[in-house]
């Protein structure tokens, strides 16, 4: 009961008395004057109490510990502007308190640290960290080792950490070690590096639950470990869309609250076998175009995808294409409903509510769920088939710092849909216009050859028979020598005796080997004759097909997050410190 916490009593914070307060749910403090009236107040939530410690201590940026035995100090979380960033930054609040007697900060310190195992019951205790040394500017390790273990072990958080040494060493990892007493699997890298536990943790549920997983009639299970991103990539997308800003400290603070943030994810067949999993975009055309071209330049670093989308805007591509999708209900929300998607989003929770009315029976619920997309919705489909500059498909609103507003401004993170985005042929300066729209706060889908709509499944073939075979041609073309074990993973579903296919990414073994192959995608600017098809960007992967289906899975997975905090309104207005 909030009662049996209660505490109250005179504390010091300098050379000012202040009357202290501890209930079940927060700390409030309030500064007194000589006469004892009120001056200011902080209240910090229990729940965000980062860890008590006795005597006066510090912990970034390094530990310093001065024994009083009357003193002792609270962290907490301590919210600020992020300025040109859609959220909150998170900082660790410190404030030092200095007691009339040994006995009184003894008690202060075990109610205090009663409060937040009795309030808190979903922060972990145990974490997975993998660290990809490669990424972004290579400060993984850096990042991780003097900003985020220190947070950890001052929140009593047990780690074992992973540096990891190849492609998808995460992937397996998780897939064929044992994970017994971890509370969650923690990302230190980009997008790259938690698309790999992404795919190993979906893979180890499935495998676990006898499921094949490659079957596109299967209903995955969610993922019972949580997800933590410590962003350290080139590219920080995922971070971005669920916190609202790229910042570690954020992100651990996140993670050792133990945040909970729901996500939908959809998977990608080709063959009637799985692909891949995404969260953020699933781009034909001029995404995939781009993401193709780039990987020729990766030693520009992130300055390749600006150059690779110039060349691929002046080379003024459209492709022809079948698409197929399966519409989500409009009474429920839609893409240019002008709402955002910030933490305690309601149409996200009445999303869990409608689907997951019982939390302790998710599986069943969870299977009702997907039952949309099985052949009794066949006759609900919708086709259009033209010429396109891009199909996009994203779960989210796919937001980063260059593009605040994101491909779709209005996407949920864990309302069960996606936001197909259909870019028809246009002239160059109207696509220049809708690519512009992006980098401000104007509609880029208020334009007469463009339309979205909110969708459970998509489908995208070519307009006719044979067309495939031009496709595997053009692929051909443009990609790159790897050797035979790094071309594919091939992994066994226990139970099903199917096959996973994930193909790897090669570009840093292309630099390396020195190998070169011919690419067509600059034909545009050189050559007389374009490509026929073009490929698919999936979270920054190349598919190497063209026809694909796409589902998507509400809430498969949940982050160590909270979606993001509006930074309009700070919660601890004139009360934070």
């Amino acid at each position: 009961m909030e009662t049996d916490l209660r505490l109250e009593s005179s504390l010091w914070v300098g050379n000012k008395r202040h009357r202290a307060v501890l209930t079940g749910w927060n700390f409030n403090w309030t500064e007194v004057d000589k006469k004892n009236r009120d001056k200011k107040t902080i209240s910090v939530p229990v729940a965000e109490v980062v860890g008590v410690e006795e005597g006066r201590v510090e912990i970034l940026p390094q530990k310093l510990v001065e024994d009083k035995d009357k003193d002792f100090t609270v962290f907490y979380v301590k919210r600020s502007s992020s300025g040109g960033s859609s959220g909150l930054l998170w900082r660790l609040g410190r404030t030092q308190f200095s007691c009339p007697s040994r006995v009184l900060r003894d008690q202060w310190t075990e109610h205090l640290r009663t409060a937040v195992k009795t309030h808190s019951p979903s922060r972990p205790h145990k974490l997975l960290v993998f660290i990809n040394p490669y990424g972004g500017k290579k400060k993984g390790r850096q990042i991780y080792h003097s900003l985020v273990a220190p947070l950890f072990e001052l929140a009593g958080i047990s780690s074992h950490v992973i540096v990891t040494e190849r492609a998808n060493q995460a992937r397996d990892h998780l897939l064929k070690k044992d994970l017994t007493g971890f509370d969650g699997v923690v990302s230190v890298g980009g997008d790259g590096m938690f698309s790999e536990i992404l795919h190993g943790l979906i893979g180890r549920t499935q495998q676990e639950s006898g499921l094949c997983e490659t079957d596109p009639a299967v209903t995955l299970q969610p993922c019972p470990l949580h997800i933590g991103i410590i962003p350290a990539g080139s590219t920080d997308c995922v971070c971005y869309a669920t916190v609202g800003v790229i910042d570690p400290v954020t992100s651990a603070l996140h993670i050792i609250i133990g945040d909970s943030q729901p996500l939908d994810v959809c998977s990608v067949y080709h063959a009637s076998a799985l692909v891949r999993y995404s969260v953020s975009l699933v781009g034909y055309g001029f995404y995939g175009d781009v993401l193709a071209e780039s990987e020729k330049h990766r030693w520009m670093g992130p300055l390749r995808y600006d150059y690779s989308g110039v060349m691929v805007y002046l080379s003024n591509r459209s492709y022809t294409g079948v698409v197929q999708y399966l519409p989500a209900d409009p009474m429920l929300s839609s893409p240019r409903d002008k709402t955002r998607c910030l933490s305690g989003c309601s149409v996200c929770s009445r999303t869990t509510e409608r689907h997951f009315p019982h939390a302790s029976d998710s599986g069943s619920l969870y299977s009702a769920h997907y039952s949309q997309f099985s052949n009794e919705s066949e006759g609900d489909w919708v086709s259009v088939e033209g010429r396109f500059r891009c199909v996009s498909l994203t779960c989210m609103s796919s937001s980063c710092p260059r593009s605040p507003q994101g491909l779709s401004p209005s996407a949920h993170l864990a309302d069960g849909t996606g936001d197909l985005i259909l870019v028809w042929d246009t002239h160059p300066l109207g696509f220049l216009k809708f690519l512009h729209r992006h980098t401000s706060t104007q509609d880029q889908f208020d334009l007469p050859f463009v339309e979205v709509h909110r969708v459970k499944a998509l489908r995208f073939s070519l307009p006719s028979s044979g067309r495939e075979e031009e496709a595997y041609d053009g692929i051909a073309e443009q990609s790159v020598v790897i050797d035979e074990e790094e071309q594919s993973y091939v992994e066994t579903v226990s139970g099903c005796g199917s096959q996973l296919r994930l193909a790897e990414s090669s570009a840093g073994r292309e630099m390396a080997n020195g190998q070169k192959t011919a690419n067509a995608f600059l034909c545009g600017l050189c050559c007389s004759k374009s490509p026929t098809v073009s490929v698919w960007n999936c979270d920054g992967e190349i598919l190497p097909f063209t026809e694909i289906l796409c589902r998507i899975h509400g809430q498969l997975v949940r982050l160590y997050a909270r979606g993001i905090e509006d930074s309009t309104e700070l919660q601890w207005g004139k009360g934070q410190v």
